[in-house]
Order: structure tokens, then C-alpha cells, then sequence
């Protein structure tokens, strides 16, 4: 199982990094955080819905010799492979081949998503040669550490709530194991809402830092109200706020950082650096849910609390930086990027 697990992993780790990286050299950059919420969106209900499959599942218990769990695998992973298959076919290509892929654009088609990503940002042309040097060379932005620690941070929330959100339903509040396997489903599905309001608030205002900051709060009060208060229904509802904040901020963080950034190689090295540490994130979130603490769970919420604190702070510090860079490149001193008329925003 261990083995398996970690051939899991590795098959997964680039899934997300990749499909963040394609969205985002198809659309221009007041058009991204939308694209990265429906996303997240088809994630989040596949995670919603799993969970009340699981349920099912459950059920089959001893069923052809087979525990629970066992079905679980068998069912998902069958549909899994099924969709793999599929999406292999019919993955589209970046913009300057996509006159290439299954039934999708003609090739004056295609040479319009290009003039349209050059026009925003000037990298929409197939990237130079790879190079080791074309990719060390970033490592040196410190773009990138910033970027990273808030994924980082991002998914030490995110890991602990999906995965033992139905261990705090069970043990934190006195719900029997398959209501709560129920009862984690509702918070998914609700997370849909913000985090479509508030992309699409984000885009059309072209707005990154007070998105991700009002989302951390809202994780922040929701944490609160999952650890201090003695009532089930206040508690219950503290875990639709902060899912659906934390949903929220994939997609505003994925805009903010791809916003912020131009060039093929580039782009690859910040994705590769964000999974890297998005993946740390989740180990060391899997830590942080103490069945002997329960029910409060107070190591969790105050690293969760802690950690939105430190990124909205990184997050302000960004923004600041951010905006002085605009104001020089306004005044002729220097290009951002170097882009010519590029201009971060936050």
C-alpha cells in the first residue's frame, strides 16, 4: 500500500501544477482567476460527491469478499483510468499548436489566441529552447519563495480539512462515521459560491491581494467559530466558511502568481516550485489534526490561524513591492519583466 501510494503521488504531483500552467498561457491575465475557479469548482465537486460515493461504498462492506475500502479503490480508480484515457485523446495544445488538437481551432483561430496573449503579456509564441540555464535562471526572483511559501501555507489548511474533515464531524461533534462521511459532502458543494463570486470580482476588477486577504480572514473567523463555540450548528458552520475560503484562495493565489510572471520557462519553473512546496504544505498538514485533542482540535486551529496570518502578511508585503515597481516603470525607470508596458498586478 505504501508502494502504491507513492506511485499515486508521482502520478498526481504535476496533474494540478499542469493544468494551472496551461489555463494560464490561454487566457489573459483579467481573465485567469475565473478559469482558475471553474477548476477548482469541477475539484471540489468531484471531492463533495466522492465523498457521498464513498458512502455508498461503504456499504458493500463483505460484499464478493471485499472490505469497504477495497471497493472504494476498485470504483474510483476504474472511473479514474476511464477519464485518463479520454482526456489523453482530447487534451487540448497551448495556443500557438492548438490547430493541432482533436476538433478544436483552425489555425487562423489559433494565430488570434496568440495575438491576444502577446498583446496582454507578450509570451503567447512557443518558448525557446530548453536549457538548464533557462530554468535557473528564475530561482534567482524572489517572486518565486514568496509565491511558493503561500502555497505552502495554502495547503496545510487545505490538506487537513479534506482529508479529516469527517474525523472532526465524527469525534470533534458526536456524528456517527458515515453521517459524517455525509456531512463533509455540503461544505464542498456551498464552496463553489465564493469562490466564483469572488473570481469573478477579482477579474473584473483586476484585483489579487484584498481578494486572497478577505478570503483569510474569512478562513480565520470560520476556524474560529469550528473551535471555540460549545454549539454543533455554530461549529458545523464554521466548516462551510473556511472551506470555502481556502477553495477561494486556490484560485486567487494561482491568478496572483501567474499575473505576475511572463515567459514559457519561467512559468514551468514557478509551477514546478509551487507544487514542490504545495506538496510540503500537505505533508505537514497531516500532522496537524490530533485525534487526542479532539473535539477542539486547538493544534489545528491555531496553525491554521497562524498561517493566514503569515500569508496575508506576505501577501500585503507582495503588493507593496508590486506597486512601487509599477510606479517606476510609469515613470520610465525600468521595465518590469522585461516586458516592454508590462505592469504587475495586485
Amino acid at each position: 500500500m505504501i508502494a502504491l501510494r507513492v506511485l499515486l503521488g508521482m502520478f498526481m504531483s504535476g496533474i494540478f501544477p499542469g493544468l494551472t500552467y496551461l489555463i494560464s498561457t490561454w487566457y489573459t491575465r483579467k481573465e485567469q482567476q475565473l478559469r482558475f475557479a471553474f477548476l477548482l469548482c469541477g475539484e471540489v465537486i468531484v471531492l463533495a460527491t466522492g465523498n457521498i460515493v464513498n458512502y455508498g461504498l461503504n456499504h458493500l462492506n463483505g460484499r464478493c469478499g471485499l472490505e469497504g475500502w477495497r471497493w472504494m479503490f476498485l470504483v474510483q480508480g476504474t472511473i479514474t483510468s476511464f477519464i485518463g484515457l479520454v482526456t489523453y485523446i482530447w487534451m487540448v495544445d497551448f495556443p500557438e499548436s492548438s490547430q493541432h488538437s482533436l476538433y478544436f481551432l483552425t489555425p487562423e483561430e489559433s494565430e488570434l489566441a496568440v495575438r491576444r496573449i502577446n498583446h496582454d503579456r507578450k509570451d503567447g509564441n512557443a518558448p525557446e529552447p530548453f536549457s538548464l540555464r533557462a530554468i535557473a535562471v528564475h530561482f534567482s526572483d524572489p517572486k518565486l519563495y514568496a509565491f511558493s511559501a503561500l502555497f505552502f501555507l495554502l495547503n496545510i489548511v487545505s490538506t487537513a480539512l479534506s482529508y479529516f474533515l469527517p474525523i472532526i464531524l465524527q469525534n470533534g461533534m458526536g456524528f456517527s462515521q458515515n453521517r459524517s462521511i455525509l456531512l463533509s459532502a455540503p461544505p464542498y458543494y456551498y464552496a463553489i459560491i465564493p469562490v466564483v463570486v469572488t473570481s469573478f470580482v477579482g477579474d473584473h476588477l483586476r484585483l489579487r491581494g484584498p481578494v486572497i486577504t478577505f478570503n483569510g480572514i474569512c478562513l480565520i473567523v470560520g476556524f474560529c467559530m469550528l473551535a471555540f463555540p460549545s454549539q454543533v450548528a455554530v461549529r458545523y458552520t464554521g466548516t462551510f466558511l473556511a472551506t470555502g475560503s481556502y477553495v477561494s484562495n486556490w484560485a486567487a493565489l494561482n491568478a496572483y502568481q501567474a499575473n505576475n510572471i511572463t515567459g514559457h520557462w519561467k512559468r514551468v519553473t514557478v509551477a514546478a516550485a509551487v507544487s514542490a512546496c504545495n506538496g510540503l504544505g500537505g505533508i505537514a498538514g497531516s500532522y496537524i489534526v490530533r485525534s487526542q485533542e479532539a473535539p477542539t482540535y486547538r493544534t489545528a486551529v491555531w496553525i491554521s490561524i497562524g498561517s493566514h496570518i503569515l500569508m496575508i502578511a506576505i501577501v500585503v508585503t507582495c503588493s507593496l513591492s508590486f506597486w512601487r515597481a509599477n510606479q517606476r516603470q510609469r515613470k520610465g525607470k525600468g521595465l518590469i519583466e522585461g516586458v516592454e508596458g508590462f505592469r504587475y498586478t495586485y
